[in-house]
């Protein structure tokens, strides 16, 4: 450690902190929640709100309340998880709390004052201190602007977190309907199979069917009644998850939802550019982007200060008094640096430097995957659609042509009843998997629009390094 003292007026501390001063921060009315609802509004065009009082909260209830009041629709469901879900609150939390983070590292480090007094044979002596972290202050506008970069991050990762949640809604809303609807399909066939069975009872009693045939019969309705327990174990199921994702308890729990899941579009969507589409809209492609770039300053920080990491200055006013001379006074300051000797910064930059690179190297993996992503979930798009429409249009028209001719032959008696029924159990398999292919169909197209604007479940971040960790140690002691 070397100390060099003269006298010169302290007042130069004073001015290096109000030329840093501009590159401080200051907390935001809405805690960065802007850059948030403006995300969300342009993507899925929904409404955000961070809770900060009870009056915040009793206006969203009374939102709420109106969304829950007539059937739920896809898109209401996903607005009053926006708005209920705890989860996604606690998540703008975090955000805020990425901003004291942003607030901290913008302002410039507090000076440290220190006295001390020494008497002795009536003679005595007071010195005060003003130390002040010139490196600190020096490098402050460069640590600050990292920070902003920090914290643009956090905020899009709450614009990411609320994206998820809407897609995770959706798919939830799409398989409580898919449940309801195979509910009510195969409540009517458990009539139909029970008086089949009821019908076979009577013809076996009377010697007109066999044990065989009887059996046979007993079996489907058999099969029938569980596979309806299983449906309606899959629906309560369904709907307690989409409850969860909307953040419904009490009396809200009595949501109504449709029986059945929406009609096929006429056509699907053309999205020839999706990958282009896909790179450009991603919000975690963009946070990863965003810690390239905020790697890149601390790259440049780290290499600038590689052989310095302490500089104090400190302004020194000493007074001395002595009986037997007159009182005098003495001002100067004090300057304490490391001399690097031993490190000469060396590990700091290879750090930043395979930091910077590992960053690179996680946003050139996003890119290449979010293209496939984007691909792979337009073409599940694509066949999804085409199955579903197959149903519609060829097998499920074709197995009512079937029924109508059967009921006509039966009508004639050219075929007996076991016929008929035999038919019915084949048009139940098929309209059940008409249901699953609509099913599949709706959450193909809400992994579509997540592939594009990001949020899926799957998605896997960059991991990043908080501000203060992966700034430069200017003024370490």
């Amino acid at each position: 450690m070397i100390h060099v003292a003269t006298h010169v007026p302290a007042a130069g501390l004073l001015l290096i902190v109000g030329a840093v001063l501009s590159a401080c921060a200051s907390f935001s009315p809405d805690s960065g929640m802007t850059v948030v609802a403006a995300a969300t509004e342009q993507t899925i065009g929904k409404d955000v709100a961070f809770l900060r009082s009870a009056d915040d909260a009793e206006r969203i209830r009374g939102t709420v309340r109106r969304l829950l009041s007539r059937p739920l629709t896809a898109d209401a469901a996903v607005q009053v998880a926006l708005l209920s879900n705890k989860g996604l609150q606690a998540a703008y939390n975090e955000l805020a709390l990425a901003e004291t983070d942003l607030v901290e590292q913008s302002l410039p480090p507090n000076p440290v004052f220190s006295i001390s007094r020494i008497r002795g044979n009536s003679a005595s002596e007071v010195e005060r201190q003003v130390v002040g972290d010139i490196l600190a202050l020096a490098t402050l506008p460069f640590r600050s602007d990292i920070a902003r970069e920090r914290f643009r991050q956090a905020q899009l990762r709450a614009a990411l977190e609320t994206l998820r949640l809407a897609a995770e809604v959706r798919r939830a809303y799409f398989r409580s309907l898919a449940a309801n609807e195979m509910v009510g399909l195969l409540t009517d066939a458990k009539s139909t199979a029970e008086s089949t069975a009821q019908l076979a009872k009577k013809l076996g009693e009377t010697g007109a069917l066999n044990k065989l045939d009887q059996a046979r019969e007993q079996v489907f309705y058999a099969e029938t009644t569980a596979d309806l327990a299983t449906a309606r174990q899959e629906a309560g199921s369904a709907r307690e998850r989409l409850s969860r994702l909307m953040g419904l308890w009490d009396a809200d729990l009595n949501f109504k939802l449709p029986d059945k899941l929406p009609p096929l579009p006429r056509r699907p969507q053309a999205l020839p550019s999706i990958e282009a589409d896909a790179v450009a809209h991603r919000i975690d492609l963009q946070i990863a982007r965003m810690e390239l770039v905020a790697q890149a300053k601390a790259l440049d920080l780290t290499e600038a200060t590689r052989f310095v990491t302490l500089l104090d200055l400190a302004g020194i006013d000493k007074r001395t008094r002595d009986p037997e001379d007159p009182p005098f006074r003495e001002r100067g300051f004090d300057v304490a640096f490391q001399i690097p000797v031993f490190d000469g910064g060396e590990v700091r930059v290879r750090q930043a430097a395979e930091t910077y690179n590992f960053a690179f190297n996680r946003l050139t993996e996003r890119a290449v995957n979010v293209r496939s992503e984007a691909r792979d979930a337009y073409r599940t798009y694509r066949s999804s659609y085409d199955i579903a429409t197959h149903y519609q249009r060829e097998i499920l028209p074709l197995r009512q042509i079937i029924t109508e001719e059967m009921q006509l032959r039966f009508s004639s008696m050219q075929i007996d009843v076991f016929a008929l029924l035999t038919e019915a159990r084949q048009r139940l398999a098929s309209l059940r998997a008409a249901i699953d292919a609509r099913r599949a169909f709706f959450l193909a197209q809400s992994d579509l629009q997540t592939a594009v604007n990001g949020g899926g479940s799957g998605t896997r971040e960059s991991p990043t390094t908080t501000a203060s960790a992966a700034l430069p140690a200017a003024g370490a002691h």
